[in-house]
Formats: structure tokens, C-alpha cells, sequence
């Protein structure tokens, strides 16, 4: 721990399991230290980046203005899968942000990353630690695997929890805005701070104010294909993520948990693991509407963009 906080310090890249994904983490106030993940990541300068906290007191100093909504979020759900946009201070170098006035910032609920983020006593700018758009990395061999030599350093966590990135929620502007849905839902935010609107389509090639924002984005190198009631193709060697439990003759069945939760930390692990096979394409049965699904229906979507 001690010579991963002196690499951050240093402007270098460590990988670090957080609760959701293993995160690319660089010094969020080094602006040449947050060039690197750009560049190891292949990541477009148009997508920001999210900042990672030790605590509440250390995000609200990264933070121009802090509204009561903001407090009562962060209060309720960190450390944890939310992260809040809102008006970045001056000391965020606008290349994190990619040059907008807003910032991403969230206290992760991991033992290892609060641990890092503390001993190097900076906050960790951290995207998911694999290549721009690829499925994202819910354990340190998975980030070996993606980045190779681009990371000066993993700590290695075990598996992540959540197992999807975390709920994006701006509230940079009058009425707060669902940039990415996540494990945190729209039904449990709205509960506590009142309506809260969806964000419209993004055009490509202009900043976006969250990462995750690309149409096509978490995909595994497999065709991922999403299907109703298991009607899977019948050409080539595939594989079936089934919601019933119901197989498909000729065709490799997992069967995926009900309780969206537990399919959420289990999606990513599977979805690497086929990967591996060579196969032809990835069926998954589409899971059911509702506010607990929608962040698993959301990465699934950009998945087989």
C-alpha cells in the first residue's frame, strides 16, 4: 500500500479494486498524471473522469458548490455506487473533466481503495481500469489481461462486489439529471431528494458529463446478442445467459441469478469468462423493466450496440 500511494504521488498509474470495478487510478490534481490514463486506456479526451474521495469533508473540497441534495445523498449512500456531479473547484485540472465546469465525485465502499486514496493523501481520478469501451475489470487478472504494461502497479482485491460502475447523478443544474443508471436505482434517489429527470441522447464528439455515455460501451470481444424468451441463433458456436433457467439444446446455458443484485456482481465475470472460449456470440435473455434492473439493462444495451 505504502509503494502504491508513493506511485500516485509520484504521477503514476495504480490499478485498485473499488466495490464496483477495479478503477485506473492516477493524483486527480496531477494533470499529466491523468494524461497517462488516457492514453493507457485509449480513452477519447471527451469523456471525464470520475474523482475518488476518502471521505465526505475530502469531496466537498473538490467540490465549487455543495447543495443540500448533495449532503443528503452522500450522507445516505457513502461510501458506495454514487457518484455525484456538481460544480468542480479550481484545483481539478480541466483535462479530468474534459474541460467542463462539473466533476464526478464519489467515496467507493472498498477497504483497499479508502486505503490508498488515504496513505496518499490526494484524491485518485479513476476510470475502469481496462481499454475505452471493453468489458470493464472485476478482478486484478482482468486488468493484467487488458492493460498488460500500461499499469505501473495492481492491488490485487479479490472480486469486486456490485460488479457494474457506479449510479451517475448531476446536480450541476435546477433539477437533478440520471446520467448512468446503477446498483443505487432511480426509485431509492428519488425517496430521498424528490423528482429526478433522465438524461437525453449525448452527440458524439462533445464532452459528456459523465463517463459511460457512449452508445456502444462495457463490451465483451464476443457478439453479444439480447434476446426474449431464449431465441438464440442457429448459426454457430454460442453461448446462453438465462434468467429461467431454461437451456438451450446445443447451446452452453449459465443460468443467471434472479435477484438483480446478485446477477449484477456475477454479469462482468461471466461475460470475461466466455470471452475466453472463442465463441461465436453471447445470447442473453433481456431482463425484465424496473428501476432494481435498469442499470444492468443499460450496460447490456451498450454492450451489444
Amino acid at each position: 500500500m505504502r509503494r502504491a500511494a508513493e506511485l500516485i504521488r509520484q504521477g503514476r498509474l495504480v490499478a485498485f479494486p473499488t466495490e464496483t470495478v477495479y478503477g485506473l487510478g492516477a493524483n486527480a490534481l496531477d494533470a499529466e498524471a491523468v494524461a497517462r490514463i488516457y492514453e493507457a486506456k485509449g480513452r477519447p479526451a471527451t469523456s471525464p473522469l470520475i474523482v475518488h474521495a476518502g471521505s465526505i469533508e475530502m469531496a466537498r473540497g473538490l467540490a465549487r458548490e455543495w447543495r443540500p441534495e448533495a449532503e443528503a445523498l452522500a450522507a445516505r449512500f457513502w461510501p458506495g455506487p454514487l457518484t455525484l456531479v456538481v460544480p468542480k473547484a479550481a484545483c481539478i485540472p480541466d483535462i479530468v473533466t474534459a474541460g467542463l465546469g462539473t466533476v464526478g465525485l464519489r467515496v467507493p465502499a472498498h477497504p483497499v481503495a479508502l486505503a490508498l486514496i488515504r496513505e496518499a493523501g490526494v484524491p485518485i481520478a479513476a476510470p475502469s481500469a481496462n481499454r475505452f469501451t471493453q468489458l470493464s475489470p472485476t478482478t486484478a487478472g482482468h486488468v493484467r489481461a487488458g492493460l498488460g504494461e500500461a499499469v505501473d502497479l495492481i492491488l490485487d482485491g479479490g472480486p469486486t462486489t456490485v460488479g457494474i460502475e457506479s449510479t451517475v447523478l448531476s446536480l450541476a443544474a435546477a433539477r437533478p439529471v440520471l446520467l448512468r443508471p446503477g446498483m443505487v436505482n432511480q426509485r431509492e434517489i428519488e425517496a430521498l431528494i424528490g423528482p429526478v429527470e433522465q438524461a437525453g441522447r449525448i452527440e458524439n464528439g462533445v464532452a459528456h458529463m459523465s463517463p459511460g455515455m457512449h452508445a456502444r460501451h462495457y463490451s465483451p470481444a464476443t457478439r453479444l446478442l439480447l434476446v426474449r424468451g431464449g431465441a438464440v441463433p442457429a448459426d454457430g458456436a454460442g453461448a446462453y445467459l438465462s434468467l429461467g433457467g431454461t437451456a438451450r439444446g446445443g447451446v452452453h446455458t449459465v443460468t443467471m441469478p434472479d435477484d438483480p443484485a446478485a446477477y449484477a456482481t456475477a454479469l462482468y465475470a461471466t461475460l470475461h469468462e466466455l470471452d475466453r472460449k472463442g465463441l461465436d456470440w453471447i445470447a442473453v435473455e433481456m431482463p425484465p423493466p424496473g428501476a432494481e434492473w435498469a442499470g444492468i439493462r443499460d450496460r447490456l444495451e451498450r454492450a451489444a450496440k
